[in-house]
């Protein structure tokens, strides 16, 4: 059936757009060298292997490290790779951690290359076609699929908006959590309540993910079997564990290699490690190792039959390893039944092919990073929605500017929002002081965003270092691709030393990727150095925040999007310091507004009053 509806076909469109700029971007060849794909942080070259092993499902799996500085926040869990060296052809993969300068990626081939250990070995981000093929299936069926259609047209304004909810029930919920405010309790009663789509709005510090899990326990109390699933494979662990801790009977599907053992005793793979398949699979993996070990003998350098031969072996090893998989699917079967709970991301939930159960309710945190086309891949696995999420932070991360424009870096929060009748505001932040939160409060949420009464303000929390006049000028990089200001690191540089900032309890955020690389090369070591993208959802004590921008025409590029402020200028607890250029940015109405906040409630700062 030719897809007819207008909205499905400008997402397929932007699905198509978006892979062929992941193919272009990430291409290794004569225009986008090695050199420049490192640049643009599209590449991580040379790594040192640390450690190689055998890991699910018997897939080869790489544990390293870096030996330089390098921004890496492009390489999220779960991100497509490839693996290479030059002159040989290069091993798809898929990255499965990076913390700091330490990752591990799993490879999908028989067996590691035999160029693993040299000089040289990188990996770069590779186009995720397995995840577009996913999402493009899925939507040219969806006008087939009556109900999950008619919803899809509900969400874009097209249809009949039905969203009903149950009759209120006559005795009032009993919270397990007794913590839960007011306007959290709401948020419970009201998805315990749901009979189609239910928003919960959580700005900064709000304890969104709190709420989430007193839902869902009051979900698996009246009998109902969930799905909880996320963008990214730590939000979902963040949610795991807290319904672990509530004692709920919890699978963790995905991506389990680097999981902590609190959740790794609720996967697959955990709940089956003592199994008496187990040692049929431990019995079929030393098979495949001899297979291995014979193909070894067989080189590269040898001629057609040697090749053919190892080929064969190999072939073995794929078998085998096809056999692994069959055992772990039937025996966790029971696993899945007995669940109360299923969590993954959209892809991890998809994969496990959970049709064959019913769900009552599909709960979505961090939907506001969630592109559409991925929440439709789960959607019909469940009869109720919840959508959880902040649409005033950041948008899912889009890399085609023309699928951008035409909607694609739409968050499923965003789009709904726009026409599910009522949204369930959190409305107290315990986050930070009340001084660093009144801006946001103010300029993002009307000013309904309360501060919890512990932070009240204490002093002077919130500090602009204004370097107008002073030609800490913006600079390209060295390698020409990003912005850097090394003016406003020397600032930080002073800051740290006059203002008692402890570097191991504080952070160092940038909009820019080459500021934070250059931060990482001239500041302390124990302060947390990161772009202001891959620092969403995390805090610190004290936060530093570099605007970099600083020229004579006021251009302020991306600082356009007001939403990345809001999430670099609600990440600290006790003390936000930005550096920035009044002359630069002021003429923007929305900094304009955040300057003369700061001079009204906090401590307004010159370049001049450093000695530097």
């Amino acid at each position: 059936m030719a897809v007819t509806d207008p909205h499905l076909a400008t997402l397929l469109r932007c699905i198509d757009l978006e892979e062929e700029e992941q193919v272009n971007r990430y291409s290794l060849d004569q225009q986008h060298t090695l050199k420049a794909l490192k640049a643009e942080g599209l590449a991580l070259h040379p790594l040192v292997v640390t450690r190689r092993n055998f890991g699910y499902a018997d897939y080869p799996e790489i544990s390293f490290r870096l030996n330089f500085p390098t921004e890496t926040n492009l390489f999220r869990d779960g991100s497509a790779i490839e693996c290479f060296i030059s002159g040989e052809p290069p091993v798809k993969g898929v990255l499965l951690s990076l913390e700091g300068r330490s990752g591990e990626f799993r490879l999908f081939a028989p067996d590691f290359p035999d160029w693993i250990e040299d000089n040289g070995v990188g990996i770069k981000l590779a186009p995720d076609q397995r995840t577009t093929t996913i999402m493009k299936t899925v939507l040219k069926d969806l006008q087939n699929r009556k109900e999950m259609y008619s919803l899809f047209q509900q969400l874009h304004g097209d249809g009949q908006i039905n969203f009903e909810d149950q009759a209120a029930r006559e005795a009032p919920l009993v919270f397990t959590n007794k913590q839960l405010n007011a306007s959290q309790q709401a948020a419970v009663t009201a998805i315990t309540e749901n009979e189609s789509v239910r928003i919960i709005h959580g700005p900064p510090g709000t304890g969104k993910t709190t709420t989430l899990i007193e839902a869902v326990a009051q979900l698996v109390g009246m009998g109902e079997k969930v799905l909880v699933s996320a963008a990214s494979n730590t939000a979902v662990d963040n949610i795991t564990k807290g319904l672990i801790r509530r004692g709920l009977n919890v699978l963790r599907v995905g991506n389990a290699s680097k999981v902590d053992e609190a959740i790794f005793q609720h996967t697959p793979e955990g709940q089956l490690a003592n199994s008496k398949q187990q040692k049929v699979i431990k019995e079929l993996k030393i098979r495949a190792e001899q297979f291995r070990k014979m193909a070894v003998k067989y080189k590269r350098s040898f001629g057609k039959a040697e090749r053919e031969q190892r080929n064969l072996l190999f072939k073995e090893v794929k078998n085998i390893r096809d056999e692994i998989k069959k055992i772990q699917a039937y025996n966790e079967e029971k696993l899945y039944t007995d669940a109360q709970v299923i969590a993954g991301t959209p892809i991890g939930l998809y994969d496990a092919k959970l049709n064959r159960y019913k769900f009552a309710t599909l709960v979505i945190d961090e939907a506001g990073q969630c592109i559409e086309p991925l929440a439709w891949c789960i959607f019909p696995l469940a009869d109720k929605y919840v959508l959880a999420g902040d649409h005033l932070q950041l948008p899912p991360t889009v890399l085609s500017n023309e699928a951008a424009k035409l909607g694609l870096n739409r968050s499923i929060l965003e789009l709904a929002i726009g026409t599910v009748p009522r949204t369930f505001l959190l409305d107290t932040q315990y986050r930070m002081r009340e001084m660093i939160a009144g801006f946001s409060s103010n300029y993002f949420y009307n000013a309904l965003l309360l501060t919890a009464p512990h932070l009240a303000n204490t002093g002077i929390h919130i500090h602009f270092v204004d370097t107008a006049g002073s030609g800490y000028n913006e600079e390209r990089g060295r390698d020409g691709s990003s912005l850097q200001n090394e003016g406003e690191l020397r600032i930080a540089g002073k800051l740290l030393e006059t203002d008692a900032i402890t570097p191991s309890a504080s952070a160092f955020i940038s909009p820019y990727a080459g500021q934070v690389a250059l931060a990482k090369e001239t500041l302390p070591p124990t302060l947390r150095i990161s772009t202001i993208d891959s620092f969403q959802g995390q805090e610190q004590e004290t936060v530093i925040l570099s605007l970099v921008r600083s020229n004579d025409d006021g251009e302020i590029g991306f600082l356009k999007d007001y939403r990345r402020m809001n999430v670099a200028i609600t990440r600290a607890k006790e003390r936000l310091f930005v550096i920035g250029d009044s002359a630069t940015i002021g003429g923007d109405a929305f900094y304009n507004s955040f300057l003369s906040y700061v001079e009204k409630h906090g401590s307004y700062r010159t370049v001049w009053e450093f000695d530097m």
